[in-house]
């Protein structure tokens, strides 16, 4: 004991010399607080060895300590993480769309670890896997008990090594046994992109990676040489944004050389950059659409944001998510990262789109109303009024698309997975996506499929009026509108056949939309959704209107 106190203490030392060391060569506003550092490292380090000393069982340091540190970066920001060795290979992959692996979504579906959708063209495409299989074993070991994470981190790994799965197939009596060899997937930014009519091109983009704008670039001209695109919508919805100079080079596809499209600015004067376009436009005439949700964060804020600035094109959807912090990675010891936020970006207006609360937020974890007092006012190229605090808010706002009860229960409880999962097997081949349609009597196949299962759900209706029984029973009022309320319970109740009726529209188009990915991957899911889209049909209805795109983007008229 005697020698491992000594040895803690040794340690101790060491640790704040390392520290104190370092301190010296910070600026100044760091020396300033010199004192209050090191007290309180101190107290740290002699905390952290009394605890891993005294504690009554056996303590894992290294998860304290990780547990430690996710604590006191958690109350910063919600951007500014810890991450450990084991982690760095998502994080290289949300960097660059790249990681050594098999290609394939997996997910959790009732205890147990299943493929949700292989990569088109990946090593589980080509190796045969599909939507549905089961994974037993990985390299031998039983997936009992284990999560998605754990499964990812082993199939993960070296390109040119191999991985061997047994899975569980529906239909199929025997485990199948699968030796994949693992390859560098690449993930496409711009899962798809197509002519909407003889004028409209749309162009997908699902994230910021590494090269996301020779993808889209690729695109444009296929769309607009080959096919005649004359306007476009570009598609952020659901993007979480990415790589900073990636968002640079995309918005400079559409807006002048020279242009300065972000700036950011920070404590460490050093780091204050601004980012202009320093290549010549793509295209500066064509009229654009940009459609944003709640989903699209960070590098999509700085493009439609600059977009919106610059009076480049039209702003469609739901306000954005209100990510104005820009992140740098900062390497520590032991093949571990700091990904730190350094400073905030402003787009050309001047505004910063952060949201001025990270604790109020909604249930997707964007910004919510911001109180008009507390936001500033700022002028597009144009002159039009734009605001900071909270987002991007588009120049046409919709309402978000929302599911039925009913909908949304059968999706959760996988009774659409598992059907596209029957019929992919039971049919080899479908149409095209634009072809594919969910008839009737497909309809019919479906609802027959899950008569016989569990999918209950309760309507808000049905929760608000529980929740005043309750309320009512625990102020003794009940008793005296019990009649009214069992009545009323009556009136509500959900009927499951009724409401497959009353929502079969969107039923099949949920169908629809899981089928084709059975057959056409993530640009069949996206292909599928397009057609009865209602941002995407507003976009259109504004491109088509010349006088009402340009009154959109026109700013105050000037008295003369």
């Amino acid at each position: 004991m005697k020698k491992l106190r000594e040895l803690s203490l040794k340690t101790k030392a060491l640790i704040l010399a390392i520290i104190f060391s370092g301190i010296a060569l910070l600026n100044s506003s760091y020396v300033d607080n010199y004192f209050e550092i090191t007290k309180n490292l101190d107290i740290f380090v002699t905390l952290f060895k009394e605890l891993n000393l005294y504690y009554v069982d056996e303590t894992k340091p290294g998860d304290l300590m990780k547990t430690g540190i996710e604590g006191m970066l958690e109350s910063l920001d919600p951007y500014t993480n810890y991450i450990p060795e084991s982690d760095i290979e998502d994080f290289r992959f949300m960097q660059t769309g790249q990681y050594g692996g098999i290609g394939a979504l997996i997910r959790t579906m009732d205890k147990k670890i299943v493929i949700a959708e292989p990569y088109e063209d990946s090593p589980a495409q080509k190796a045969g896997l599909e939507a549905g299989d089961v994974i037993i074993e990985v390299n031998g070991k039983s997936t009992d008990g284990k999560n998605t994470e754990d499964i990812s981190k082993i199939l993960k790994g070296q390109p040119n090594t191999e991985v061997k799965l047994v899975l569980k197939r529906e239909g199929v009596d025997k485990p199948i046994e699968k030796t994949i060899m693992r390859e560098e997937i690449k993930v496409k930014s711009v899962p798809h992109y197509e002519m909407l009519n003889n004028e409209v091109g749309y162009i997908k983009l699902n994230q910021f990676t590494d090269k996301c704008t020779e993808e889209v670039q690729t695109a444009f001209k296929d769309l607009k040489e080959k096919k005649g695109m004359k306007s476009l919508v570009l598609d952020l919805r659901g993007n979480p944004g990415g790589l900073l100079n990636e968002a640079v080079s995309l918005s400079n596809l559409f807006v002048e050389k020279g242009q300065l499209v972000v700036s950011t600015k920070g404590k460490v004067k050093e780091w204050e950059k601004s980012y202009k376009a320093a290549n010549q436009p793509l295209d500066l005439e064509i009229p654009i659409v940009v459609l944003v949700n709640s989903g699209s964060a960070s590098a999509s804020e700085i493009v439609s944001g600059t977009i919106q600035d610059l009076d480049r094109g039209v702003i469609i959807g739901q306000r954005s998510y209100g990510k104005g912090l820009v992140q740098t990675t900062r390497p520590l010891s032991y093949n571990t990262q700091l990904k730190v936020t350094t400073a905030k970006y402003y787009i050309p207006s001047g505004r910063c789109i952060q949201a001025l609360d990270y604790s109020h937020r909604n249930e997707d974890g964007s910004v919510g109303k911001v109180p008009d007092s507390l936001m500033k006012t700022f002028t597009t190229k144009n002159g039009r009024t734009v605001y900071d605090g909270g987002g991007v808010l588009p120049d046409i706002v919709l309402e978000p698309v929302t599911y039925s009860q009913i909908a949304r229960a059968l999706t959760a409880k996988n009774m659409i997975f598992n059907f596209a999962t029957k019929y992919k097997r039971e049919h080899p081949t479908i149409p095209s996506v634009k072809e594919f349609r969910i008839t009737d009597e497909l309809f019919n196949e479906f609802t027959t499929y899950i008569s016989d299962k569990d999918y209950e759900y309760s309507t808000q209706s049905e929760d608000v009026i529980k929740k005043f029984k309750e309320t009512a029973e625990k102020e003794k009022y009940f008793k005296q509108v019990e009649q009214e309320y069992e009545a009323l319970k009556s009136k509500l109740s959900h009927n499951k056949n009724e409401d497959l009726v009353t929502f079969k529209e969107e039923i099949k188009e949920l169908l629809k939309e899981e089928i084709v990915s059975r057959y056409y991957y993530q640009k069949g899911r996206v292909e599928s959704l397009l057609d009865r889209d209602p941002d995407v049909k507003e976009a259109l209805s504004i491109l088509a209107d010349k006088s009402k795109y340009a009154s959109l983007l026109a700013g105050p008229v000037k008295s003369k």
